[in-house]
């Protein structure tokens, strides 16, 4: 009898016990669990630098309207982004489940609220790469940043060097008039035809074939002695350069640096829009200088069958109108691959620009990563649909931008023209390479 009455002592006190959880839960949820904002059980509370809690869809609507990274209630300004306080969550869905699941239900419902929430997250994943803790990024922006510097000091002393002895000036030949070609410039100007040209360059030097001489050749003078010239395809690609040296007056540009200094401000132009904007500036060139970029570009990047084994200079003399195999190849590329696009291109002239090539297809791999990894992160927030607006708005950024530059460019020094231009071609793999390592660790961030 004593044991049954003790055992039902225990089982009344553990009702008792039990009975009061309720009340307790009611208590806490008036005094200690309450959103100042909304004045209602928190939900996902997010606690600030200062201290205080409140639901994150409230902190959401609260910086939308705001635009203020200050605490709604003291105004104190946070840090970094803030985050959901777990160990709170965890207390209060487990004494109020009923009440949070319904509050969840009427906070999906509610548009607005919705909208503030994804904006406000859009805004924190932004943050993540400069947030001041993550330390493990520190080291290497700072490793990024001296290899800048340092390569910077050293490219603008080479640069005021070349620039104080107008080295830049007497280089190209594309400045000096035919007539007043000498002949070992006349030798330079051969050798520059292609690979093939060298075999004929004894019997120009015998004869001592100057600019003023060199006007004066035909295509027959060619195939007799002392020239002897009895390729017809090479004599036709030599006819066919002194015809354009005879319309210009000076030397054609043939690679990069020649064509830079004839078209200083295109070629900068050209560089920065296909790194920001590659399918834009693909345009361009089809609307406004289809003969002389973008065909030699689209014949290069997709040759015909006959095309694919000639020299790279000679088989851009004489170019036709795209079959329509190569247009579908290059839309194709155009929309969905336009960096594989530039580094195809700087592919075909490694014989020409060996390092500078590599820099260019280093350059479009990192920038095709990069596009890649924003693409993959607008998918796995769902934000596919704001993908046109982002088009509009970049479209709208690199306009103003061009329009700015066309504006201000006949103020601006040609050796500021020459930083800007050998700042995009080489060291910008460098920021790259920086900016390729924080869209990885910002995905990483995400995916934990």
């Amino acid at each position: 009898m004593e044991e049954d009455e003790t055992l039902q002592g225990e089982t009344e006190k553990a009702k008792v016990e039990t009975d009061a959880t309720p009340e307790m839960s009611r208590r806490l949820s008036v005094s200690e669990f309450l959103c100042h904002c909304c004045y209602d059980i928190l939900v996902n509370p997010t606690t600030l630098n200062c201290g205080h809690s409140f639901c994150r869809h409230c902190l959401a609507v609260w910086w939308v309207s705001a635009k203020k990274n200050e605490c709604p209630e003291c105004r104190e300004k946070w840090e970094g982004f803030p985050k959901v306080n777990i160990l709170l969550r965890d207390v209060i869905e487990k004494l109020f489940s009923d009440a949070i699941e319904q509050r969840k239900e009427d906070i999906q419902q509610n548009s607005d609220v919705a909208r503030s929430l994804a904006t406000f997250q859009k805004y924190g994943n932004d943050q993540i790469p400069t947030i001041p803790n993550t330390r493990r990024i520190n080291p290497r922006g700072g490793f990024f940043s001296g290899v800048l510097t340092a390569l910077t000091c050293v490219a603008v002393v080479l640069l005021g060097y070349h620039w104080s002895s107008r080295e830049f000036e007497e280089d190209h030949l594309v400045h000096k008039p035919v007539a007043k070609w000498t002949a070992e410039e006349v030798i330079l100007w051969l050798e520059q035809l292609g690979p093939w040209a060298s075999h004929y360059k004894e019997r120009f030097l015998l004869e001592k074939v100057n600019g003023r001489l060199l006007l004066t050749l035909t295509e027959e003078d060619f195939m007799k002695e002392p020239y002897s010239i009895e390729n017809s395809s090479h004599r036709k690609a030599i006819t066919a350069e002194l015809e354009c040296v005879k319309s210009l007056g000076v030397k054609p540009p043939q690679n990069l640096w020649e064509y830079k200094a004839v078209n200083p401000g295109k070629s900068l132009f050209l560089l920065y829009a296909l790194k920001s904007s590659p399918r834009l500036s693909m345009l361009y060139l089809y609307l406004f200088d289809y003969t002389e970029a973008f065909l030699p570009f689209i014949h290069t990047i997709c040759p015909t069958q006959e095309d694919k084994y000639e020299d790279t200079v000679t088989k851009l003399l004489d170019l036709k109108d795209p079959s329509s195999k190569q247009w579908r190849e290059f839309i194709v590329k155009y929309f969905f691959l336009p960096y594989q696009l530039i580094a195809e291109f700087a592919w075909d002239w490694l014989d020409v620009h060996y390092w500078t090539s590599r820099f260019v297809i280093v350059n479009a791999m990192l920038l095709t990563v990069v596009e890649v990894l924003s693409f993959w992160r607008l998918w796995s927030r769902r934000e596919l649909k704001s993908v046109p607006d982002r088009m509009w708005k970049h479209f709208w950024k690199v306009s103003t931008q061009g329009l700015f530059v066309a504006i201000f460019w006949p103020f601006i020094p040609q050796f500021l023209c020459n930083c800007l231009f050998y700042w995009a071609l080489y060291f910008n793999p460098i920021i790259n390479i920086d900016l390729v390592v924080k869209e990885v660790r910002r995905l990483e961030t995400q995916v934990q």
